[in-house]
């Protein structure tokens, strides 16, 4: 990952002083690089020999990083990877115009590679991306929202991008069409095992852990997994409370001090994160079997165990 961060820090680069400044708040706090290291797990698995996978996997963290500036903004979020969100320090508009200028390093660096294929991948996860998150902008506060359609738009805004930067190394390799669709399909669950654990979080984890604010999700009014499955189980029930509550704090967008708590507890009764951890540990076994077309290798072992490891995070 050492050849990747090296492309990262140079292409972040501009004659512009406030783009360098910005990038470096949110590029250097860090982060788990997941993204990016599944392109070059990928790329050892398929026995690639070239380079160009370490511009492919800079790319991915390009795009992650705009989509995140990006996101604060429409999120009015307070925190990211433990630090105050970019948007907070500079303002709306310069985070906004960061990220197209890491929207556009990234093209960059797929054209670089010279894989009209890899490009094709990833400018068509962008905009999966794009979709993904308005569609969860025109779904703010549907209390009605199903589980199946919440995993649509996770598909779509957190594991397409998995899902890319674990295939494009394939590409670059000429590996089989079932080894890509194997390393597509691996990325893919892995995404939305780990959108799912965020998920959790968010109503039970630590900001160490989240790396954002714990609740931000719940202020936001948004519908994610433990509140759609705590919001059935309340009309299974024919609970008028629960449904009450629920549809106060998400719909109305009327929210106490004391409601986070209150909707923890909620959580608690109707079992909702143990079914969202479930869910998740169903998509990171998915992810595992994924990889079986592949050889043994320390890679592929990894790879297992980054599958649990992004389930086995919220403890």
């Amino acid at each position: 990952m050492r050849a990747v961060d090296v492309i990262i820090r140079e292409r972040m680069q501009s004659s512009v002083g406030m783009i360098p400044d910005l990038a470096e708040h949110l590029v250097g706090a860090g982060g788990k690089r997941l993204r990016p290291l599944l392109t070059i797990a990928s790329a050892h698995m398929c026995d690639y020999q070239g380079t160009h996978h370490h511009k492919l996997a800079a790319a991915v963290e390009f795009i992650h990083s705009a989509t995140l500036l990006h996101d604060d903004v429409v999120d009015v979020s307070a925190k990211r990877r433990g630090k105050k969100v970019a948007n907070l320090i500079w303002g709306n508009a310069p985070s906004i115009l960061v990220g197209d200028f890491l929207f556009a390093r990234s093209f960059n660096l797929m054209v670089e590679t010279g894989s009209l294929e890899a490009l094709d991948i990833l400018s068509t996860a962008a905009s999966v991306i794009a979709e993904g998150e308005v569609q969860q902008l025109a779904a703010l506060r549907d209390i009605e929202m199903s589980e199946e359609t919440y995993l649509e738009v996770i598909s779509a805004k957190t594991a397409a991008l998995f899902a890319a930067a674990a295939e494009v190394s394939p590409v670059l390799a000429e590996s089989p069409k079932r080894l890509r669709t194997a390393m597509r399909n691996y990325g893919r669950e892995l995404g939305i095992a780990f959108q799912l654990v965020d998920d959790a979080l968010d109503y039970g984890g630590f900001e160490v852990a989240l790396g954002k604010s714990v609740g931000d999700d719940f202020r936001e009014g948004k519908m994610t997994f433990p509140v759609i499955h705590a919001y059935q189980i309340a009309k299974d029930n024919k609970d008028e409370i629960g449904l009450a509550f629920w549809r106060r704090v998400i719909v109305d967008h009327e929210q106490r001090d004391i409601d986070l708590e209150n909707a923890i507890a909620l959580l608690g009764q109707t079992n909702a994160l143990e079914a969202t951890l479930d869910a998740a540990r169903i998509h990171s076994d998915n992810a595992v079997k994924a990889l079986r077309p592949f050889k043994t290798s320390p890679w592929k072992t990894a790879l297992q165990e980054l599958a649990d490891y992004v389930v086995a995070r919220v403890h």
